[in-house]
């Protein structure tokens, strides 16, 4: 490269960026100072030296390198960023498919315990002319899962209070649900009137048919006293 050109160039961006100084100088109500000048000077006197009909060139091709570098700081920074929100939105996406794993690992488990609660028959207790609320509530306790037993006993707890002979007076409903009829339990022993552990193992094929579980049953009757 020639003498004039690399000093043109240096004059141009010189020139340039003197040029933008005074520019904001201005803008800013700011003096010029002494320096400023003398810089100007030096630059008018330099890109004199350079024919006039390159100096518009030489100008022009600082400006644009100029321009380019901030396109690439712009560019770099642009994907600094994207690859930030990326991993950002990959560990949420982590995170929310673990949670739904645990969520669905939890509610087999319970479906599981809940059938196998379920299966068991009444007749494996023996058969009394009374029973009292904890020999009630033991029985419950072995054929309900144990996380969905405080949730089946709020239900019981609000219909009957583990009474197992409670009638509704006005309506006719009957035992530990409040089941009307009351012989539809008799789709699980002819002894729904007298066996509790025959009321709850319809109680808890009830529960777990319409509503999936003791628990989403227990959300139910608080939203609407009922279920």
């Amino acid at each position: 490269m020639s003498r004039i050109s690399v000093r043109g160039f240096a004059v141009a961006s010189a020139t340039a960026v003197t040029a933008v100084g005074s520019v904001v100088g201005v803008a800013s109500g700011s003096v010029a100072q002494p320096n400023d000048a003398e810089a100007t000077a030096a630059d008018t006197t330099l890109l004199a030296e350079i024919p006039a009909g390159q100096q518009a060139t030489v100008q022009t091709a600082s400006l644009t390198q100029q321009a380019d570098a901030v396109a690439i700081q712009a560019d770099a920074s642009a994907k600094k960023d994207a690859e930030q929100a990326a991993r950002v939105a990959a560990a949420k996406a982590a995170t929310a498919k673990k949670a739904e794993a645990e969520q669905a690992a939890k509610e087999a488990k319970e479906r599981a315990e809940a059938k196998k609660a379920a299966s068991r028959s009444s007749v494996t207790f023996a058969v009394q002319s009374s029973y009292s609320v904890s020999q009630i509530q033991a029985m419950a306790q072995q054929m309900v899962a144990s996380g969905q037993f405080q949730c089946f006993s709020n239900i019981v707890s609000h219909e009957s209070g583990w009474n197992y002979r409670a009638v509704n007076a006005s309506s006719g409903a009957y035992g530990l649900f409040q089941a009307l009829p009351g012989s539809k339990m008799s789709s699980v022993g002819a002894d729904w009137q007298t066996n509790p552990a025959t009321q709850i193992k319809w109680g808890l094929n009830y529960m777990n048919s319409r509503y999936g579980s003791p628990c989403e049953a227990w959300s139910f009757w608080q939203a609407n006293s009922w279920y």
